[in-house]
Protein backbone atom coordinates (compact mmCIF):
# COMPACT_ATOMS: atom_id res chain seq x y z
CA UNK A 1 0.00 0.00 0.00
CA UNK A 2 1.33 3.42 -0.98
CA UNK A 3 -0.35 6.50 0.50
CA UNK A 4 -0.20 9.97 -1.06
CA UNK A 5 -1.54 13.16 0.51
CA UNK A 6 -1.68 16.35 -1.58
CA UNK A 7 -2.50 20.00 -0.92
CA UNK A 8 -3.57 22.66 -3.45
CA UNK A 9 -2.23 26.18 -3.74
CA UNK A 10 -4.30 29.10 -2.48
CA UNK A 11 -2.38 31.54 -0.28
CA UNK A 12 -3.98 32.32 3.07
CA UNK A 13 -6.79 29.93 2.11
CA UNK A 14 -4.39 27.19 3.18
CA UNK A 15 -6.16 27.67 6.51
CA UNK A 16 -9.11 25.81 5.00
CA UNK A 17 -6.79 22.91 4.17
CA UNK A 18 -5.38 22.89 7.69
CA UNK A 19 -8.83 22.99 9.31
CA UNK A 20 -9.94 20.02 7.22
CA UNK A 21 -6.69 18.19 7.93
CA UNK A 22 -7.10 18.77 11.68
CA UNK A 23 -10.57 17.20 11.60
CA UNK A 24 -9.36 14.23 9.58
CA UNK A 25 -6.42 13.62 11.89
CA UNK A 26 -8.70 13.68 14.92
CA UNK A 27 -10.76 10.85 13.43
CA UNK A 28 -7.91 9.00 11.71
CA UNK A 29 -4.95 9.41 14.11
CA UNK A 30 -2.43 7.66 11.84
CA UNK A 31 -3.33 9.77 8.80
CA UNK A 32 -0.01 11.63 8.68
CA UNK A 33 2.13 8.94 10.26
CA UNK A 34 1.28 6.46 7.51
CA UNK A 35 1.76 8.82 4.54
CA UNK A 36 4.44 7.78 2.05
CA UNK A 37 4.44 10.95 -0.06
CA UNK A 38 3.39 14.51 0.76
CA UNK A 39 2.92 16.88 -2.16
CA UNK A 40 1.87 20.51 -2.12
CA UNK A 41 1.74 23.54 -4.38
CA UNK A 42 2.48 27.08 -3.20
CA UNK A 43 0.83 27.39 0.24
CA UNK A 44 0.22 23.64 0.00
CA UNK A 45 3.96 23.18 -0.47
CA UNK A 46 4.64 25.02 2.77
CA UNK A 47 2.11 22.77 4.50
CA UNK A 48 3.62 19.61 2.98
CA UNK A 49 7.16 20.64 3.92
CA UNK A 50 6.05 21.60 7.41
CA UNK A 51 4.36 18.27 8.03
CA UNK A 52 7.34 16.38 6.61
CA UNK A 53 9.59 18.34 8.97
CA UNK A 54 7.53 17.16 11.94
CA UNK A 55 5.43 20.27 12.51
CA UNK A 56 1.89 19.64 13.73
CA UNK A 57 -1.25 20.84 12.01
CA UNK A 58 -1.92 23.07 15.01
CA UNK A 59 1.54 24.66 14.72
CA UNK A 60 1.06 25.41 11.04
CA UNK A 61 -2.40 26.82 11.66
CA UNK A 62 -1.02 29.20 14.29
CA UNK A 63 1.73 30.18 11.90
CA UNK A 64 -0.80 31.26 9.26
CA UNK A 65 -3.13 32.95 11.74
CA UNK A 66 -0.42 34.93 13.50
CA UNK A 67 1.63 35.95 10.49
CA UNK A 68 -0.81 36.46 7.63
CA UNK A 69 -0.70 40.24 8.00
CA UNK A 70 3.10 40.32 7.79
CA UNK A 71 3.19 38.04 4.73
CA UNK A 72 0.50 39.92 2.84
CA UNK A 73 1.33 43.42 4.07
CA UNK A 74 0.78 45.98 1.35
CA UNK A 75 1.62 49.56 2.34
CA UNK A 76 0.93 52.81 0.53
CA UNK A 77 4.69 53.08 -0.03
CA UNK A 78 4.63 49.83 -2.00
CA UNK A 79 1.62 51.06 -3.97
CA UNK A 80 3.43 54.26 -4.82
CA UNK A 81 6.62 52.48 -5.84
CA UNK A 82 5.00 49.87 -8.10
CA UNK A 83 2.12 52.02 -9.38
CA UNK A 84 -0.58 50.11 -7.54
CA UNK A 85 0.77 46.72 -8.58
CA UNK A 86 1.01 47.54 -12.27
CA UNK A 87 4.81 47.83 -12.25
CA UNK A 88 5.82 45.43 -9.50
CA UNK A 89 4.71 42.58 -7.27
CA UNK A 90 2.09 43.30 -4.62
CA UNK A 91 4.17 41.92 -1.74
CA UNK A 92 7.80 41.31 -0.87
CA UNK A 93 9.14 37.94 0.24
CA UNK A 94 11.20 39.22 3.18
CA UNK A 95 8.52 38.55 5.80
CA UNK A 96 7.70 35.11 4.39
CA UNK A 97 11.38 34.22 4.12
CA UNK A 98 12.05 35.24 7.73
CA UNK A 99 9.04 33.23 8.85
CA UNK A 100 10.19 30.14 6.95
CA UNK A 101 13.73 30.41 8.32
CA UNK A 102 12.31 30.41 11.82
CA UNK A 103 10.18 27.40 10.99
CA UNK A 104 12.72 25.25 9.16
CA UNK A 105 16.14 26.64 10.17
CA UNK A 106 18.69 25.02 7.84
CA UNK A 107 16.82 21.76 7.24
CA UNK A 108 17.34 20.28 3.78
CA UNK A 109 15.10 17.99 1.77
CA UNK A 110 17.48 15.07 2.33
CA UNK A 111 16.99 15.45 6.10
CA UNK A 112 13.28 14.64 5.89
CA UNK A 113 12.01 11.16 6.72
CA UNK A 114 9.01 11.55 4.44
CA UNK A 115 9.11 11.86 0.66
CA UNK A 116 7.94 15.26 -0.56
CA UNK A 117 7.16 16.89 -3.91
CA UNK A 118 6.76 20.64 -4.50
CA UNK A 119 6.01 22.00 -8.00
CA UNK A 120 7.58 25.20 -9.27
CA UNK A 121 8.45 26.75 -12.62
CA UNK A 122 11.95 27.75 -13.72
CA UNK A 123 11.94 30.83 -15.96
CA UNK A 124 15.49 30.15 -17.17
CA UNK A 125 17.22 26.76 -17.13
CA UNK A 126 20.55 28.47 -17.80
CA UNK A 127 21.59 26.04 -20.52
CA UNK A 128 25.03 27.16 -21.77
CA UNK A 129 23.89 26.38 -25.29
CA UNK A 130 21.81 29.44 -26.31
CA UNK A 131 19.98 27.34 -28.89
CA UNK A 132 18.57 25.16 -26.07
CA UNK A 133 18.06 27.70 -23.28
CA UNK A 134 14.41 27.78 -22.19
CA UNK A 135 11.95 27.70 -19.30
CA UNK A 136 10.58 24.51 -17.75
CA UNK A 137 8.38 23.13 -14.99
CA UNK A 138 10.39 22.01 -11.99
CA UNK A 139 9.31 19.49 -9.37
CA UNK A 140 11.44 19.70 -6.24
CA UNK A 141 11.66 16.35 -4.45
CA UNK A 142 13.83 14.22 -2.19
CA UNK A 143 13.55 10.95 -4.08
CA UNK A 144 16.88 9.29 -4.98
CA UNK A 145 18.45 9.80 -8.38
CA UNK A 146 20.55 12.31 -10.26
CA UNK A 147 17.69 14.83 -10.32
CA UNK A 148 17.11 14.67 -6.56
CA UNK A 149 16.96 18.04 -4.82
CA UNK A 150 18.07 16.67 -1.47
CA UNK A 151 20.61 19.43 -0.90
CA UNK A 152 18.01 22.19 -1.28
CA UNK A 153 16.86 23.85 1.94
CA UNK A 154 13.19 23.72 2.84
CA UNK A 155 13.20 27.52 2.92
CA UNK A 156 14.37 27.81 -0.68
CA UNK A 157 12.02 25.10 -1.92
CA UNK A 158 9.07 26.75 -0.18
CA UNK A 159 9.96 30.15 -1.66
CA UNK A 160 10.62 28.70 -5.11
CA UNK A 161 7.21 27.08 -5.09
CA UNK A 162 5.20 30.02 -3.74
CA UNK A 163 6.42 33.04 -5.72
CA UNK A 164 3.01 33.70 -7.25
CA UNK A 165 3.19 36.03 -10.27
CA UNK A 166 1.96 39.57 -9.49
CA UNK A 167 1.77 38.71 -5.78
CA UNK A 168 5.46 38.06 -5.03
CA UNK A 169 8.73 38.64 -6.89
CA UNK A 170 10.45 35.63 -8.42
CA UNK A 171 12.72 33.67 -6.09
CA UNK A 172 15.86 33.47 -8.17
CA UNK A 173 14.53 32.21 -11.49
CA UNK A 174 11.57 30.36 -9.97
CA UNK A 175 7.88 31.21 -9.74
CA UNK A 176 4.84 29.62 -8.10
CA UNK A 177 4.15 26.00 -9.01
CA UNK A 178 0.49 26.86 -9.43
CA UNK A 179 1.20 27.88 -13.01
CA UNK A 180 1.77 24.20 -13.85
CA UNK A 181 0.09 22.16 -11.11
CA UNK A 182 -2.05 24.08 -8.62
CA UNK A 183 -3.40 20.68 -7.65
CA UNK A 184 -0.24 18.52 -7.42
CA UNK A 185 -2.04 15.17 -7.30
CA UNK A 186 -1.15 14.04 -10.80
CA UNK A 187 2.47 15.14 -10.39
CA UNK A 188 2.66 13.16 -7.15
CA UNK A 189 1.14 10.10 -8.80
CA UNK A 190 3.70 10.32 -11.60
CA UNK A 191 6.56 10.69 -9.11
CA UNK A 192 5.42 7.56 -7.27
CA UNK A 193 6.02 5.60 -10.46
CA UNK A 194 9.72 6.56 -10.72
CA UNK A 195 11.54 3.24 -11.04
CA UNK A 196 14.50 4.64 -9.10
CA UNK A 197 12.50 4.77 -5.89
CA UNK A 198 13.66 2.39 -3.14
CA UNK A 199 11.83 -0.93 -3.18
CA UNK A 200 9.37 -2.09 -5.81
CA UNK A 201 7.43 0.55 -7.70
CA UNK A 202 3.85 0.58 -6.35
CA UNK A 203 1.22 -0.60 -8.79
CA UNK A 204 -1.72 1.69 -9.44
CA UNK A 205 -4.00 -0.66 -7.53
CA UNK A 206 -1.76 -0.25 -4.47
CA UNK A 207 -1.81 3.55 -4.47
CA UNK A 208 -4.30 5.53 -2.39
CA UNK A 209 -4.40 9.29 -2.87
CA UNK A 210 -6.22 11.93 -0.85
CA UNK A 211 -6.29 15.45 -2.27
CA UNK A 212 -7.34 18.48 -0.21
CA UNK A 213 -8.26 21.89 -1.62
CA UNK A 214 -8.17 25.39 -0.13
CA UNK A 215 -11.75 26.43 -0.76
CA UNK A 216 -12.83 27.43 -4.23
CA UNK A 217 -14.52 30.57 -5.51
CA UNK A 218 -17.40 30.12 -7.94
CA UNK A 219 -16.32 31.93 -11.10
CA UNK A 220 -17.64 32.40 -14.62
CA UNK A 221 -17.39 34.84 -17.50
CA UNK A 222 -20.74 36.11 -18.70
CA UNK A 223 -21.21 36.37 -22.44
CA UNK A 224 -20.68 34.49 -25.70
CA UNK A 225 -18.33 34.98 -28.64
CA UNK A 226 -16.26 37.42 -26.62
CA UNK A 227 -13.92 39.52 -28.74
CA UNK A 228 -11.44 40.26 -25.96
CA UNK A 229 -7.85 41.40 -26.06
CA UNK A 230 -5.07 41.44 -23.47
CA UNK A 231 -6.67 44.19 -21.38
CA UNK A 232 -9.90 42.22 -20.88
CA UNK A 233 -8.28 38.81 -20.39
CA UNK A 234 -5.50 39.97 -18.04
CA UNK A 235 -7.60 40.08 -14.88
CA UNK A 236 -9.46 36.72 -15.10
CA UNK A 237 -6.75 34.75 -16.88
CA UNK A 238 -4.59 33.90 -13.85
CA UNK A 239 -7.49 32.48 -11.81
CA UNK A 240 -8.86 30.76 -14.90
CA UNK A 241 -5.57 28.93 -15.52
CA UNK A 242 -5.16 27.99 -11.84
CA UNK A 243 -8.67 26.54 -11.69
CA UNK A 244 -8.12 24.75 -15.00
CA UNK A 245 -4.94 23.02 -13.82
CA UNK A 246 -6.67 21.90 -10.63
CA UNK A 247 -9.61 20.50 -12.56
CA UNK A 248 -7.41 18.60 -15.01
CA UNK A 249 -5.41 16.89 -12.25
CA UNK A 250 -8.61 15.99 -10.41
CA UNK A 251 -10.14 14.52 -13.58
CA UNK A 252 -7.02 12.50 -14.38
CA UNK A 253 -6.55 11.06 -10.90
CA UNK A 254 -10.24 10.22 -10.54
CA UNK A 255 -10.25 8.18 -13.74
CA UNK A 256 -6.82 6.58 -13.30
CA UNK A 257 -7.05 5.61 -9.62
CA UNK A 258 -10.84 5.22 -9.53
CA UNK A 259 -11.90 4.10 -6.05
CA UNK A 260 -8.40 4.64 -4.69
CA UNK A 261 -8.72 8.41 -5.05
CA UNK A 262 -10.65 10.91 -2.99
CA UNK A 263 -10.71 14.71 -3.06
CA UNK A 264 -12.09 17.16 -0.52
CA UNK A 265 -12.49 20.52 -2.26
CA UNK A 266 -15.26 22.62 -0.70
CA UNK A 267 -16.55 25.64 -2.60
CA UNK A 268 -17.43 28.96 -1.00
CA UNK A 269 -21.07 30.11 -1.25
CA UNK A 270 -21.88 32.00 -4.44
CA UNK A 271 -22.01 35.30 -2.57
CA UNK A 272 -18.59 34.75 -0.97
CA UNK A 273 -15.27 35.35 -2.69
CA UNK A 274 -12.07 35.09 -0.68
CA UNK A 275 -8.81 36.05 -2.35
CA UNK A 276 -5.55 34.30 -1.57
CA UNK A 277 -4.13 37.38 0.21
CA UNK A 278 -7.12 38.24 2.44
CA UNK A 279 -5.42 37.45 5.72
CA UNK A 280 -8.00 39.49 7.67
CA UNK A 281 -10.55 36.75 6.91
CA UNK A 282 -8.50 34.02 8.60
CA UNK A 283 -11.16 33.15 11.16
CA UNK A 284 -13.76 32.95 8.40
CA UNK A 285 -11.55 30.50 6.51
CA UNK A 286 -11.07 28.28 9.56
CA UNK A 287 -14.79 28.31 10.30
CA UNK A 288 -15.48 27.36 6.69
CA UNK A 289 -13.00 24.47 6.84
CA UNK A 290 -14.52 23.25 10.10
CA UNK A 291 -18.05 23.35 8.69
CA UNK A 292 -17.32 21.78 5.29
CA UNK A 293 -18.42 18.17 4.73
CA UNK A 294 -15.55 15.68 4.72
CA UNK A 295 -16.91 14.25 1.49
CA UNK A 296 -15.47 13.32 -1.88
CA UNK A 297 -16.25 15.88 -4.57
CA UNK A 298 -17.07 13.17 -7.14
CA UNK A 299 -19.15 10.68 -5.18
CA UNK A 300 -20.15 12.48 -2.01
CA UNK A 301 -18.75 9.54 -0.04
CA UNK A 302 -17.59 10.08 3.53
CA UNK A 303 -13.80 10.39 3.31
CA UNK A 304 -13.23 9.33 6.92
CA UNK A 305 -15.05 6.06 6.27
CA UNK A 306 -13.03 5.61 3.07
CA UNK A 307 -9.74 6.14 4.93
CA UNK A 308 -10.74 3.54 7.51
CA UNK A 309 -12.02 1.06 4.93
CA UNK A 310 -8.78 1.08 2.91
CA UNK A 311 -6.65 0.68 6.02
CA UNK A 312 -4.94 4.06 5.85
Amino acid sequence: MYRILTFDGGGIRGLVTLAILQRLETQVPNLLKNVDLLAGTSTGGIIALGLAAGKSVAELTSLYQNNGKEIFDRTWVNDLRDVGGLAGADFKQKSLEALLKGLFNGTRLKDLKKRVLVPSFNLDDGDPDPTKRTWNPKFFHNFPGTDSDGDETLVDVALNGSAAPTYFPTHGTYIDGGVVANNPSMAALAQSQDSRNPGPTPKLGEIFLLSIGTGGNLSFINGKNLDWGLAQWAKPLVNLLLDASMGIADYQCHHILKGNYRRIAPVFPHDTNIKLDEWERSHELIDFGNASPLADTWTGDDVVKWLSSVGW
